[in-house]
């Protein structure tokens, strides 16, 4: 089976044309090989791929014949991805959520107000020096 068309099968990319991008920009390999979108995988292949700042690494178990349930994707493919990988994106989020919720918008007057007092001490210890 075609690369672009496992990936797709066990659920890791919407479509086929997103596998087919991230081939091209040489974002899948398999055994250690950058992969273009017709390259064909067998039981035991090893696919590297990144997607949402995560390599993942899975072994192909089975071919699907068709798009499977994710129940089932299980059956035909094994993630290898370290666990500190998935840490890692964890504490991604949290970091762009410290300052700002979601969705808050622009600075407020008073964050304004804290920029630029925080902005005012940084050059005062600069004369001081």
């Amino acid at each position: 089976m075609r690369i672009d068309k496992y990936l797709w099968c066990v659920r890791y990319y919407k479509t086929r044309n997103m596998v087919t991008e991230a081939c091209k920009k040489n974002h899948v390999t398999v055994n250690g090989q950058v992969a273009k979108p017709s390259k064909e995988v067998f039981p035991t292949d090893k696919i590297t791929f990144r997607k949402d700042q995560i390599t993942q690494i899975i072994t192909v178990l089975d071919i699907p014949e068709n798009r499977v349930g994710a129940k089932l994707v299980d059956i035909y493919r094994r993630n290898d991805t370290p666990a500190e990988a998935y840490q890692h994106l964890e504490l991604l989020k949290l970091s762009k959520e410290h300052y700002r919720k979601n969705g808050t918008g622009r600075p407020t007057k008073k964050d304004r107000r804290d920029i630029d007092e925080f902005g005012n001490e940084i050059v005062n210890e600069e004369d001081a020096d």
